[in-house]
């Protein structure tokens, strides 16, 4: 998986964007990311922790393949933009909701995640709504805690799955999630506050 597209950020220099492969390869493999999601909630839920632990294994290479296939061969399109980064969000999330449904992870950082995102989305559609649109920019921190958030999902599936015993690097993950999704939404909002109310002229 990507490390973070929240949303999808100004497009490279040199890489070009064609509209009318909208069904290349790598688009099909990140629906299918999409159509993976609740198959993956259902393992989970089902307790099948193996297959939810395989399965999103698989979503994380096949992501990262299909990314490179795009940019290698000149298969990117504005439409996949969009798709990639909303099918990563997607899994993660719901990875998220779902081992916070069964209890193999804390409430309060499923609640943490998930609002992180709702705020990021909200203050988006509000600068369009206010007629001062924002473009996203993932940051350092943010590339950090999309990666933080991975691992932790690889840890507890791992653990639960296979009954592994990595209680303290997988207390450590969940403290640095924490902190860095935190840190993360402190930034964006520093940056879209920064955006609706500009400094004037000569202040």
């Amino acid at each position: 998986m990507e490390l973070e597209q929240d949303l999808p950020a100004e497009r490279p220099v040199g890489v070009p964007v064609e509209p009318g492969r909208s069904l290349s390869i790598p688009n099909l493999v990140t629906l299918g990311h999409i159509l993976l999601v609740p198959i993956v909630v259902w393992a989970i839920t089902a307790h099948a922790m193996q297959t939810a632990f395989l399965l999103f294994l698989a979503a994380g290479i096949s992501d990262a393949v299909d990314g490179f296939i795009a940019k290698r061969f000149g298969m990117t399109s504005e439409l996949g933009s969009y798709l990639d980064p909303l099918a990563d969000k997607a899994l993660i999330v719901s990875i998220y909701v779902a081992l916070g449904f069964v209890g193999a992870i804390p409430r309060w950082l499923v609640i943490l995640v998930v609002s992180r995102d709702i705020m990021i989305v909200g203050a988006v559609m509000l600068s369009w709504l206010l007629g001062n649109p924002v473009i996203v920019k993932p940051h350092l921190a943010s590339k950090l805690n999309t990666a933080a958030q991975i691992i932790f999902a690889c840890l507890v599936l791992g653990a639960l799955g296979f009954q592994l015993n990595v209680a303290p690097a997988q207390s450590v993950a969940q403290a640095v999630v924490a902190g860095l999704t935190l840190l993360s939404v402190g930034i964006y909002l520093v940056e879209w506050v920064r955006h609706m109310n500009p400094a004037e002229p000569g202040a």
